[in-house]
């Protein structure tokens, strides 16, 4: 079965908070995870970013595909875009 690093979300209602997770594709997103990788707040003010980099390249060596979200947070290319609903007209 193949694994992917990958965003979970955790946090409250409007208030999102992710955490780096390596997990096999077929499992949810907030679902049974193998191993957690490290975090992103994207609701705090600076947006808090962490990872092991230790662990996310042995988990690179097993075999473990990266989402295109934890390449680009990685790179420091992300831009997190925050939800908002259309308004009636």
């Amino acid at each position: 079965m193949s694994v992917k690093i990958r965003l979970s979300r955790i946090g409250r209602k409007n208030f999102p908070s992710y955490r780096i997770v390596a997990t096999t594709t077929k499992s949810k997103r907030d679902g049974d995870s193998k191993a957690i990788l490290g975090f992103y707040n994207p609701s705090n003010n600076p947006v808090l970013f962490e990872y092991d980099k230790e662990q996310l390249n042995e988990w690179i060596k097993k075999g473990a595909q990266m989402t295109d979200a934890v390449k680009n947070l990685i790179a420091g290319t992300y831009v997190y875009v925050k939800y908002e609903p259309k308004k009636k007209k």
